[in-house]
């Protein structure tokens, strides 16, 4: 196996804090959301494809959003799939709580997120800046 080579590896300057902590954030979601299929099948009595569309799909869902974070446009989906996990409360009344608690933690690493993108940015100009003094 060989070291990646600089150019194929992003920088520093390249990295998402934000893509980084919302896909964390989709990413524990989804186990969640899929854990949430065999509970409306039990407990809420949901017929279990209905159950398998619902619970699956929206799991699947924010694991391909995960994925897509390079494109702004993937954010506006997770704003969806936070929607989507609350309103599951309608069928599961806990997720009324958990997707209101995945939503919190979605919104607070999409602002910090944007936040820390945009410091990094002013202090990378000033640092070259500096530089080419």
């Amino acid at each position: 196996m060989t070291a990646p080579t600089p150019a194929s590896t992003p920088s520093d300057r390249d990295r998402s804090p934000r893509r980084g902590m919302c896909a964390a954030v989709l990413s524990l979601e989804g186990v969640t959301l899929g854990l949430t299929t065999p509970v409306m099948i039990k407990v809420a009595d949901v017929a279990t494809p209905v159950a398998l569309g619902i619970g699956l799909g929206l799991a699947v869902l924010c694991l391909l959003i995960a994925g897509m974070l390079r494109s702004e446009w993937a954010y506006a989906l997770g704003w969806v799939v936070q929607l989507g996990a609350i309103g599951l409360g309608f069928v599961i009344g806990l997720m009324f709580f958990l997707g209101t608690v995945f939503a919190l933690l979605w919104a607070t690493a999409y602002l910090l997120g944007r936040k820390i993108e945009r410091e990094r940015a002013a202090a990378y100009a000033a640092f070259d800046a500096k530089q080419s003094r």
